[in-house]
């Protein structure tokens, strides 16, 4: 038995001996929380263990976007080479 169950108990016991009957909120468990709920809290704060994970996932993530960024522009110029020089070719 948990405090939290023995301090409820012993409060029950009181109330039951002042001839008060407590009513008692069943708290929701996880099972009946939908998922998202309990991760409400967890979302706005990371945590510091993860970090090395983070930090990992991060450096590739920017490394696969520089990488896109550079083809993209390899890319862009090869075309607007190609299109000066049909211009060039066709006047």
């Amino acid at each position: 038995m948990s405090a939290t169950q023995e301090s409820r108990a012993i409060e029950v016991e009181v109330l039951e001996i002042d001839g008060v009957v407590p009513v008692v909120k069943p708290e929701p468990s996880a099972e009946t929380r939908p998922p998202w709920q309990n991760w409400q809290g967890r979302v706005r704060q990371l945590d510091s263990r993860w970090w090395p994970l983070w930090l990992f996932l991060g450096i590739i993530f920017v490394v696969l976007a520089l990488t896109v960024g550079v083809v993209l522009g390899v890319i862009f110029v090869i075309f607007a080479l190609i299109r000066r020089f049909l211009r060039m070719l066709l006047r």
